[in-house]
C-alpha cells in the first residue's frame, strides 16, 4: 500500500443507544480502489457520512490526509472536505435553481481555483456536454448523477467518496462512469472509496469490504450475505 490518506481507528457512531458503527478501523492508501458492501441497516451510509467529515463519530480517531478530523474547527473540516474529497451521493444532491455546469463547478468556486477547461473535459467524457446549461429538473437520473460526478471530480481531490454513483445509470453509461472514476485515480493517484450493491463491481476493486451490524469484514466474496439492498443508515 502506498502512503495513507485516510485512516480510520475503532470508529464508533451511537445514536439514541443504538450503536451504528462499532470498531471500524480502515487504511486508504492514496492510490487505493475500495468497494464497501452490506445488507440494509449496516452502516454504510453513515461510515460515508464519517470519512468524508459529514458527521462525527462518536469515538475512535479519524485522520484525513495526516490531519486528526477530532482536532479541527468546523471552518477546517469544511475546507479539507472542499480540497481534499470528491462526494458522489446517492440522491444527487444539486441545486435546483443553478445550471447543470454552475453545480459542477462549485468546488472549484469554493475553493477560488476555477478551471472552465477541466470541467469542459469532465462533461465530455462523461456525455452531458450538451446539458450544460439545462436545469436539475429538467434531467433524468441518470443525467443527474452524471453532473453530480463531474462536481465530484472538479477539483481534482485526493480522495473520491462515492454513494451508489452508478446506480441510476444503464449499463453502458455505468461503464463509462465507472472507466472515468478509475482513469482519474490511476493519472492523479487519487483514492477512490464506492458503496454500491452491484456485484459486477467487485472485480474491479482491489480492496472489498463487507459491512454487517456497523462492523467490517475484510473480503465482501467471501461473505455469503453480501446481496444487494437498499442503504437506510
Amino acid at each position: 500500500m502506498t502512503d495513507p490518506v485516510l485512516v480510520g481507528s475503532e470508529l464508533c457512531v451511537t445514536r439514541r443507544g443504538t450503536t451504528i458503527l462499532d470498531g471500524v478501523s480502515l487504511t486508504v492508501g492514496s492510490d487505493a480502489a475500495m468497494l464497501v458492501q452490506g445488507p440494509s441497516g449496516a452502516g454504510k451510509s453513515t461510515l460515508f457520512n464519517v470519512l468524508g467529515l459529514l458527521e462525527p463519530p462518536s469515538s475512535g480517531r479519524l485522520e484525513v490526509d495526516g490531519r486528526d478530523a477530532s482536532k479541527l474547527s468546523e471552518r477546517q473540516r469544511a475546507s479539507l472536505r472542499r480540497t481534499t474529497l470528491g462526494f458522489v451521493f446517492q440522491d444527487f444532491q444539486l441545486i435546483g435553481d443553478l445550471t447543470a455546469r454552475e453545480n459542477a463547478s462549485l468546488p472549484q468556486e469554493h475553493a477560488g481555483d476555477c478551471d472552465p477547461d477541466w470541467l469542459d473535459t469532465l462533461f465530455e467524457r462523461l456525455g452531458i456536454s450538451g446539458l450544460a446549461h439545462q436545469y436539475p429538473a429538467t434531467l433524468s437520473g441518470g443525467e443527474k448523477q452524471r453532473v453530480a460526478i463531474a462536481r465530484a471530480l472538479a477539483n481534482r481531490p485526493e480522495i473520491i467518496l462515492a454513494d451508489e454513483p452508478t446506480g441510476q445509470l444503464d449499463p453502458d453509461t455505468a461503464e463509462s462512469v465507472l472507466n472515468l472514476l478509475f482513469s482519474m485515480k490511476e493519472s492523479t493517484e487519487t483514492a477512490l472509496i464506492v458503496i454500491s450493491h452491484d456485484p459486477q463491481l467487485a472485480q474491479r476493486f482491489d480492496e472489498r469490504l463487507f459491512i454487517r451490524g456497523g462492523t467490517l469484514v475484510s473480503d465482501a466474496a467471501s461473505t455469503p450475505d453480501a446481496s444487494p439492498s437498499t442503504e437506510t443508515n
